[in-house]
């Protein structure tokens, strides 16, 4: 972020940043100790009187001054680094780099006719309004547990997930974010794991408005939706990024749990051809509101459905007619399943999707679909795991023929993590049923055994 070279005055900067230095690494600069501990914010109690080194010049002197100070001056929340006094600026410099006098460039403001005695010592006034949220919470939480990592935010609302022991807290930390987070008017806590049929968080408020309708934008585009009824994560912005800039105009889209759109309402609007679903009735109806509003509707198909008949129905049909009428290599069609908790359990779907005369006629070259499936894995090797994973559940392995690569997403918990797998389709997966496959592998297994045995006989 910045170096300081620890000289006798540390006088010497380095590098240049918006903040130099850190106010927590400055005792003085810290909210009072008392506060440590604090379950119910009280305000006041953060008003702590500080000695801050300072320059008092003539006004008619500040804008040749500053640029000789504008490294040392202190800068926190709500504090003005130069204040007018009566017919003079007084600036405030950080106490870090600036011990006395002489820890200034002391010649170059001689030539300013400012010498030490515009240089002082005074108190200042530090209220709770002068520190981050980060800072507060530092400040107030118990140092020998982890602290607030990390929290979402979902236009005005900010969702956290925290830890048992943090709970106590929970007010606290709802109130300093709604006073510290701009536009923040609503805090949430997710209140238990995600166990239900449509998948969406359980919440808990803790702090704001029950008001949980948002706007957010993501990557440019912007979306809509009640965040208490549909599952959204910002965390996936990168991920819903990357799928989408896979995709160029008229390629194909099958969304198999398409959510309130992350992936079909910016593919639609790369005009491809998008056939998105979801179970969930109100993720079905924010979908169809973000293609509305985002003036995509003649691009994208919708259904409220389980992922399972979407698949052997829309998916189905609409696939067979590109495929057997189609030039399927002058576009490329994906299928994306972003249902990390389960999503693996739908591939056996695509097993014998088609009966063998169906797709007997398709020429030699044609292109069937990639398949991203995200997943979760837990344990030391993820990666392998959530390989094993998906051929497992789609009854085959993923060859050097059919495997297009396995993504770390994201880090979910401690020795879990989240992966898209991407895969190619082939004749043989959908011509053929998952346990035939399986079959036809033992009795493979099966005749490769019967020679070694009779050799060692």
């Amino acid at each position: 972020m910045f170096m300081v070279s620890r000289l006798k005055d540390l006088t010497i900067i380095t590098s240049r940043l918006r903040h130099y230095f850190r106010n927590m690494d400055v005792k003085e600069l810290k909210p009072p100790s008392s506060v440590r501990g604090m379950q119910e914010l009280q305000r006041e109690q953060f008003r702590k009187i500080v000695q801050v080194p300072r320059l008092r010049v003539p006004e008619s002197q500040v804008q040749r001054v500053m640029p000789l100070v504008k490294k040392f001056l202190l800068k926190m929340e709500h504090l003005h680094p130069v204040r007018a006094v009566d017919q003079s600026r007084e600036i405030l410099l950080h106490p870090t780099p600036v011990k006395n006098w002489e820890s200034l460039p002391t010649e170059d403001l001689q030539r300013q006719k400012v010498n030490a005695e515009n240089f002082s010592f005074a108190d200042l006034e530090l209220r709770y309004e002068n520190w981050s949220a980060n800072e507060i919470l530092k400040s107030v939480l118990p140092t020998e547990e982890e602290g607030l990592t990390s929290y979402s935010r979902i236009g005005h609302i900010a969702h956290l997930n925290l830890r048992d022991h943090l709970l106590p807290y929970k007010q606290l930390i709802g109130q300093v974010l709604r006073d510290k987070l701009p536009n923040c008017r609503t805090v949430v806590n997710k209140a238990s794991s995600i166990d239900n049929t449509y998948r969406n968080f359980q919440l808990e408020l803790i702090c704001g408005d029950p008001n949980y309708q948002v706007e957010t934008k993501e990557n440019g585009v912007p979306f809509e939706f009640d965040f208490s009824k549909v599952y959204w994560n910002p965390r996936l912005s990168t991920e819903h990024e990357r799928i989408v800039k896979m995709l160029k105009s008229d390629d194909v889209l099958y969304d198999v749990f398409a959510g309130v759109g992350p992936f079909s309402v910016p593919a639609a609007k790369k005009r491809c051809h998008v056939l998105a679903n979801d179970l969930n009735p109100e993720s079905f109806r924010w979908l169809q509101h973000n293609a509305k509003r985002n003036k995509c509707m003649p691009n994208i198909k919708m259904s409220n459905k389980d992922g399972r008949q979407f698949i052997v129905e829309e998916l189905r049909e609409d696939l067979l007619k590109r495929l057997c009428t189609t030039d399927t290599t002058t576009y490329a069609i994906h299928i994306t399943m972003n249902l990390p908790a389960m999503a693996v359990e739908f591939l056996d779907a695509f097993r014998g999707l088609y009966s063998a005369d169906e797709l007997a006629q398709l020429p030699t070259n044609v292109c069937y679909p990639t398949v991203h499936v995200y997943s979760f894995a837990k344990g030391e090797n993820t990666k392998e795991l959530v390989r094993q994973l998906v051929e497992s559940n789609l009854g085959a392995i993923l060859d050097e023929n059919l495997l297009q690569g396995i993504n770390f997403v994201r880090n979910v918990a401690p020795n879990k993590d989240m992966y898209r797998v991407s895969f190619k389709l082939s004749l043989n997966l959908l011509t053929t049923l998952k346990e035939v496959e399986v079959t036809r592998k033992r009795c493979a297994e099966e005749e490769l055994e019967v020679p070694t045995k009779v050799k060692y006989v």
